[in-house]
């Protein structure tokens, strides 16, 4: 089960409520899910309870995340959902609900993290004369055509705002290369100013971002070559927990106009990757891979097989 598949199993539970008259709140147009902040705390968490509990009174996000706790703990791909604190729901899916999102991703393979969500939405940006400008602004239209969103840049369209960068692409490209300078320039928050020192995005060393990205990706695909088969055993719940937001965060940073959420999603991604006891099972792996690959080629960055 993905995020996006969770998040409308969590609307559809709150409608059903509603018709059954066990809810009286107005049911909202989408439910937000999201990986929770610590351990312990299930595979997703959704705020929804608060959300319809708003000027209800004292208890009343509670009495409703009872209501929907029980209607989730019935459905398919569920293992369990608890109540913390006020209302957040806290949700664990079942094993296999994992071993499908893996089957999900591979199957999708290039096409994993594209879709639809901004169909029938058109785009109009104005030209980028600076440097860092002009590349988000590439980056922008390539996440919302992957979308489903169509794009056009002409005189009085949408500006793309960021923070100079200083220097030329010429300039970048000497001092950088292509893959650094354009992560250099991508990852960094609109309004911050983009670390372009070629001590940091050259260095091939743990403390490089961009290097832990690639490192991983070409990991998995030693790991596709050389490790167990299968994906019984499916515990890493952070990793799992990124890859199925993927989609999601591509859709985010493309209506935000922020490739820098995907850039850090990415590093997210290594990190928990790298970060596992056991990296070797290939079809996890494999999904990594896809998840890395399909990232760096919508900022227009190569992903290597060797470093």
């Amino acid at each position: 089960m993905t995020p996006a598949q969770l998040s409308r199993t969590v609307l559809h539970t709150v409608r059903r409520a509603v018709e059954a008259d066990e809810l009286c709140v107005d049911v909202p147009e989408r439910v937000k899910v999201r990986i929770p902040p610590r351990g312990g705390c299930g595979d997703y968490a959704t705020n929804v309870a608060l959300q319809l509990a708003r000027g209800r009174g004292e208890g009343a996000a509670a009495r409703i995340a009872e209501v929907l706790r029980r209607r989730l703990v019935e459905a398919p791909g569920i293992a369990g959902v608890d109540i913390a604190g006020p209302g957040f729901l806290n949700i664990t899916l079942d094993a296999r609900s994992h071993e499908q999102l893996v089957e999900a991703i591979l199957e999708q393979g290039d096409g994993y993290g594209l879709g639809g969500g901004l169909a029938g939405v058109h785009a109009r940006f104005a030209p980028a004369d600076e440097v860092r400008a002009a590349l988000v602004l590439h980056a922008v239209v390539g996440l919302v055509e992957g979308c489903g969103g169509s794009v056009d840049v002409g005189v009085g369209g949408e500006v793309i705002s960021v923070r100079a960068a200083g220097g030329d692409a010429r300039e970048l490209l000497t001092r950088l290369g292509s893959d650094a300078a354009r992560w250099g320039l991508l990852r960094a928050a609109a309004h911050d100013l983009p670390d372009l020192d070629p001590a940091h995005l050259l260095a091939q060393r743990e403390g490089n971002p961009l290097f832990r990205v690639r490192y991983a990706h070409a990991v998995t695909h030693r790991s596709v070559d050389e490790g167990d088969e299968g994906v019984e055993g499916l515990d890493d719940l952070v990793l799992l927990g990124l890859l199925g937001d993927f989609p999601r965060t591509v859709e985010a940073a493309a209506r935000h106009r922020s490739p820098d959420r995907l850039a850090r999603h990415l590093v997210a991604v290594a990190d928990a990757y790298l970060g596992q006891a056991d990296n070797r099972r290939k079809r996890l792996a494999e999904a990594t891979r896809v998840v890395l690959a399909n990232g760096l080629r919508l900022l227009g960055i190569s992903a290597p097989k060797r470093l």
